[in-house]
């Protein structure tokens, strides 16, 4: 029997037993409306109002009253790792720049690996390491909570 769910508990809350869990990677997380297939091959319709990015932890409130729990895969990254403050700085500049999902920590910044960028990170004096671990990606300016794509918005990259 197909599921129906059109709300999120974000985050879900601690002892909630949920239904299934299912298993998404960063850009699989940004939805509205979609088919999820279970583990047990039942399916839930994810219908909301406006799109989200789904956290690792986010509960699905399915039409039974029922919950699917969100969990972020592992994905393959680097772990860039910066000489001080200032520089994590300056790195997390460069990529934003670039457009490229990041997740920005107080020590270090993690991307999905792209050997062009980590060339131009080493080249900035970043350290880099492959880890393969759950990506949150910070969501964008034009994002927003509901985030449809980039927007109209007008600079020069040099």
């Amino acid at each position: 029997m197909p599921y129906r769910s059109t709300k999120i508990l974000s985050p879900g809350p601690a002892g909630t037993v949920p239904l299934h869990t299912i298993a998404l990677a960063h850009d699989q997380r940004h939805l509205r409306r979609k088919l999820l297939h279970l583990p047990d091959d039942d399916v839930v319709m994810l219908d909301l109002k406006e799109a989200v990015m789904l956290a690792h932890g986010d509960l699905l409130v399915l039409d039974t009253g029922e919950h699917v729990r969100i969990a972020a895969t592992e994905e393959a990254l680097y772990d860039i790792r910066p000489h001080d403050r200032q520089h994590l700085t300056e790195l997390a500049w460069h990529l934003g720049n670039r457009h490229l999902p990041a997740e920005l920590r107080e020590d270090r910044i993690l991307i999905v690996r792209d050997p062009v960028i980590k060339a131009m990170l080493e080249g900035l004096g970043a350290t880099v390491h492959e880890v393969t671990e759950p990506f949150h990606p910070m969501r964008g300016a034009y994002h927003g909570t509901g985030g449809h794509g980039h927007g109209h918005h007008h600079h020069q990259h040099g």
